[in-house]
């Protein structure tokens, strides 16, 4: 197949919902002649007209130009028929998320355009492969998966199945770059590059609220704390309990029920009373009229309580932090070698969690969850929230001053369960191992992963800039030892991440 540059070939979006009728807006204000169809009588014509009145309304709020807007709509043009569409040189499909109706559609449009004519699709989670199965052209068929809303999004996916001609997936990856997106290849397999990569962030929260460790609100108050603009608990009643279970479900079903995608319980009963979060008016929030959304415990700056000996524990950007956040005139001793992170104080551990209980670690010990966002910040801001647990062997006066020392370091302790990995530490690790296996499978590049999990889903960072940052040896040790303490398959280290700490 010889395949052109698509500068200024005619684009045909197919499915008017919102994400086509997002496809569409930017292939018009990016140059392209634009035929919007739908199966549904005169919806392609209401999405046109939709479309033009929220860009008029950004024209009289001074954001676009009227002209600019005039001339994105002037290429936009609502089609009745696919038959209109012969002269169409990239055809993307947004249509339901069906492989009988994707692969019915694509079969249709082989004998209406040209044998040039690129076929993609947006599907989400869909295989190329198995939609380009059975077409005359298969090589020509790939995934260009945008975010929503489109217009605003700057990632899309480019997606190649087993099929897809490398000539095909590299005009739309320029294709993509030329309508101001920033594209990265994917491999066909389950969930692509961000659905894969983002199953941990929704399965570690929901895990630790089957085993009631933490409320809703402190999880999510301590995931913001790293950066993330929501958490868990908030996006999934945004994206609907119903919608992100069907997600998981389709990528444990496509993973032949690997058990590192196993759907949730605790989601499924939402899901089966029809609590699907925002759309509903509840979820883990209640979205009621009036409702307030639950707090989290918050507390008064805190002195460094007085102590008669203090020795920072090991090395690396964490310990640092940590030695920073303690006032400039503290008498503090130094262990560097020491295999864990943390202050021995008086003879009692604070530790920075290695994936380990408090409890397995000794009677005068807490540990604290992994402080991305570094300690030392305003105390007292909900945005430094960081979870923490003593040993449930520890004297009372401990467990009390442990905290004290958090809130000296310009934390917002919040107590949960004597848990393995806390919050932020077991799902970050996650999301860096899951990250390691889709470059170890050939999914994607390690920067694609970076730039996808930004850019697609507005994580602080990329999966490989944390693993830089905790260490892949220390990543493995949290990893096994939360294999460890559940016995199964969920936290297997990826080939790739165990040679990453071999290496070390």
């Amino acid at each position: 197949m010889n395949v052109e540059p698509l500068n200024d070939t005619t684009v045909l979006v197919v499915g008017a919902g919102i994400m086509g009728a997002g496809i569409a807006q930017v292939a018009a204000q990016a140059g392209h002649p634009v035929m919007l169809f739908d199966m549904r009588a005169g919806a392609a014509l209401d999405a046109r007209d939709k479309l033009a009145a929220s860009l008029q309304a950004l024209v009289a709020k001074g954001k676009l130009q009227a002209e600019a807007v005039a001339q994105t709509l002037a290429r936009i043009a609502a089609i009745e028929s696919l038959q209109q569409a012969a002269g169409a040189g990239l055809v993307v499909e947004a249509i339901v998320e069906k492989l009988d109706a994707k692969r019915g559609l694509f079969h249709a449009l082989e004998g209406i355009v040209s044998a040039t004519c690129i076929l993609a699709t947006n599907t989400s989670s869909i295989s190329v492969t198995a939609i380009a199965n059975g077409l005359q052209h298969p090589g020509r068929l790939v995934g260009m998966h945008f975010f929503n809303p489109v217009p605003l999004m700057k990632l899309v996916e480019v997606v190649s199945g087993l099929q897809t001609n490398p000539a095909v997936a590299e005009a739309i990856y320029a294709l993509s770059k030329r309508w101001g997106k920033v594209a990265v290849h994917a491999r066909s397999t389950p969930g692509f590059i961000v659905n894969r990569i983002a199953r941990p962030f929704y399965a570690e929260a929901l895990a630790l609220l089957q085993e009631q460790a933490a409320t809703p609100a402190v999880l999510d108050a301590c995931v913001r704390a790293a950066g993330f603009r929501m958490g868990p608990c908030e996006l999934m009643d945004l994206i609907g309990h119903d919608t992100n279970f069907a997600v998981t479900q389709s990528v444990f079903e496509a993973n032949f029920f690997d058990k590192r995608y196993q759907p949730s319980l605790v989601q499924r009963e939402l899901v089966d009373g029809g609590l699907l979060g925002r759309k509903t008016g509840q979820g883990f929030y209640s979205y009621a009229e009036g409702a307030a959304k639950p707090t989290i415990n918050a507390f008064s700056a805190a002195a460094l309580p007085p102590f008669n000996s203090l020795c920072l524990h090991g090395s690396g950007a964490l310990a640092e932090a940590l030695l920073a956040a303690l006032p400039s005139d503290a008498a503090v001793q130094r262990a560097p070698d020491s295999d864990w992170t943390g202050f021995a104080i008086d003879g009692c551990q604070l530790r920075l969690t290695d994936g380990r209980c408090a409890t397995q670690l000794g009677a005068d010990v807490a540990v604290f969850d992994l402080p991305l966002q570094g300690p030392g910040s305003t105390p007292g801001s909900a945005q430094q929230a960081l979870a923490w647990a003593p040993s449930a062997r520890a004297a009372a006066a401990w467990t009390a001053q442990a905290a004290l020392w958090l809130q000296a370091l310009g934390l917002n302790p919040q107590r949960v369960a004597d848990t393995p990995g806390l919050v932020l530490a077991r799902t970050i690790a996650m999301l860096v191992n899951e990250a390691a296996d889709a470059v170890h499978q050939g999914v994607c590049s390690a920067d694609a992963a970076n730039a996808a999990m930004q850019l697609g889903v507005n994580y602080p960072a990329g999966p490989f800039a944390w693993l830089q940052l905790w260490g892949a040896p220390s990543v493995c040790q949290l990893l096994d030892a939360l294999d460890a303490h559940y016995r199964g398959e969920r936290y297997r280290v990826s080939p790739w991440l165990r040679q990453q700490q071999w290496s070390a």
